[in-house]
């Protein structure tokens, strides 16, 4: 049976994935951070690096996760993991040992465990209820493996080892500084004959004297010398063990081992995501397409946003999205600190998670796969490009668009804010030309409510505020048209023009 990887189809991985540009705009940094804190051991952070461009390997994910949401096969799944973590942690001993013969032991216990983690995991999946290609397949793999010969012959060989060191038997003589181990020839234990002889001394209450053996690992030299003298007595016996040792020095099978790395970023976003489920927020398996560029998602969340948002015991604002047809273009204007931003990541993450076979916030999504996301948000000025913002606007727009394909995603977030209001509409409209034509999705947040206008490819969405009260922000945002304040707002406050602004200053 051959079986090449649990996560990509085809078994393509690429370890030496970087971060993509993009995440620490869309906050992506800070959500994988999360999502894999506690699981360092796996470095798991290659693989929430490399999105995937093919729906079925997408498809293939979902299936896999799905699997996995049974909370039994999930706790087969973490058994498994633990029982190769203690294995791991054995084989790390071992190297931290001195004494070889201390090695030797460390090293059989790993094989014990490794065995018996594999058996269990064969029977527990042979139970559980699996319908994914991905687990399927590597059912057949682990059975087919546990049968095989080399297995069965390093875990029986192993288990006769283990048998066979736990019956050793010894005596320790110890007269005054000499220390004589001698063979087993059935002395008794003397330890009841002693504590009867000199039960008769013992009048009321006395001091304990126990001796306290000491927890550390490594043995001391007294106790390496007893061991030595054990090995003498028994020399076949250890001989055999060291012979099996250099047979299976490479006892792991490398399917198995990468498969209990990979199989943790399944776990890990499980894990991940159960939290914002217990705090009542949803999430689905989108509909992901390579073709069409269709978007929804109901009940959308900033994922980042949310976290922070849990720890205070608040609940972010869930939105509707979608674009129909020929739409192409989000452009997203309103109030200042009313959500903008937030739509655009929340836009961004969606695409992005989505690549990587992941639920996705939202109770109903359909995704478009893309190549590649770029994104636009403001950045401070830098003096060693010795360039100022809106040249530095212009130069990272333009190596956008020239990078861009039609399979790409696009997230502007508050372009041309330091130039004129004509010459910034100027210059965006010329951008939204260029976006429209290469026929990519995007997200455009902006105070240019012109922007959104410019053909039947954009969409205005407003982040909308409390009737009542136009100072508070309701953090909702609306498929409606622009209503022409964002950029008065975007002045008054420059001026500290606004309400809150006049009224504090009256006070």
């Amino acid at each position: 049976m051959i079986f090449g990887s649990i996560l990509f189809e085809n078994g393509n991985r690429t370890e030496d994935a970087v971060e993509p540009e993009h995440f620490g705009d869309l906050n992506l940094d800070q959500i994988v951070a999360a999502a894999i804190a506690g699981k360092e051991e796996y470095d798991l952070a290659p693989f929430f690096r490399q999105p995937l461009h093919d729906v079925d390997n997408v498809i293939f994910r979902h299936e896999v996760m799905r699997d996995l949401e049974d909370p039994r096969l999930f706790a087969v799944i973490k058994a498994f993991a633990l029982n190769m973590h203690v294995m791991r942690e054995n084989l790390a001993q071992l190297e931290q040992r001195f004494y070889e013969h201390q090695k030797e032991r460390w090293f059989l216990d790993a094989v014990t465990i490794y065995g018996a983690g594999v058996n269990r995991l064969v029977h527990d999946l042979a139970a559980a209820d699996v319908r994914s290609r991905g687990l399927l397949a590597f059912r057949e793999y682990v059975r087919e493996y546990a049968e095989s010969g080399r297995f069965t012959s390093l875990v029986n060989e192993g288990r006769e080892l283990e048998t066979a060191l736990s019956a050793i038997r010894y005596r320790v003589v110890i007269q005054g500084v000499r220390v004589e181990v001698r063979p087993y020839t059935g002395e008794g234990d003397y330890t009841a004959e002693v504590e009867t002889t000199f039960q008769r001394f013992q009048q009321g209450s006395v001091a304990g004297f126990d001796f306290k053996f000491s927890d550390a690992l490594e043995m001391n030299h007294i106790e390496a010398q007893i061991l030595d003298g054990v090995v003498h007595l028994n020399r076949d016996l250890f001989a055999r063990l060291a012979a099996y040792i250099v047979t299976n020095r490479d006892f792991r099978d490398s399917t198995i081992i990468a498969f209990d790395r990979e199989i943790q970023f399944y776990v890990s976003w499980l894990d991940y995501i159960a939290r914002f489920k217990k705090a009542g927020l949803s999430f689905c398996y989108p509909r992901v397409s390579g073709t069409s560029k269709e978007f929804q998602d109901h009940d959308a969340f900033d994922l980042a946003l949310a976290e922070k948002l849990i720890r205070e015991n608040a609940t972010p604002v869930m939105n509707n999205f979608y674009l129909t047809g020929h739409e192409r273009v989000l452009v997203v204007s309103g109030p200042n600190q009313g959500g903008k931003t937030t739509t655009a990541r929340t836009f961004g993450q969606l695409h992005y998670l989505g690549s990587l076979g992941c639920p996705v916030p939202g109770t109903k999504a359909q995704l478009f796969l893309p190549d590649r996301i770029f994104t636009h948000f403001e950045r401070q000025e830098q003096m060693t490009t010795l360039r100022g913002k809106l040249e530095d606007d212009l130069v990272r727009i333009h190596g956008i668009l020239q990078a861009a394909t039609s399979h790409s995603i696009v997230i502007i977030n508050e372009i041309f804010a330091s130039t004129t209001l004509r010459d910034a509409l100027f210059l965006s409209k010329k951008i939204a030309g260029a976006i429209i034509d290469l026929d990519l999705l995007c997200v455009w947040v902006t105070f240019l409510d012109e922007v959104a206008s410019l053909g039947p490819q954009t969409v205005s969405m407003v982040t909308t505020v409390v009737a009542d009260n136009p100072a508070q922000r309701t953090f909702k945002v609306l498929r409606r048209p622009a209503d022409g304040l964002a950029h008065a707002m975007a002045i008054a406050e420059k001026y500290r023009l606004t309400y809150d602004m006049i009224m504090e200053r009256i006070r």
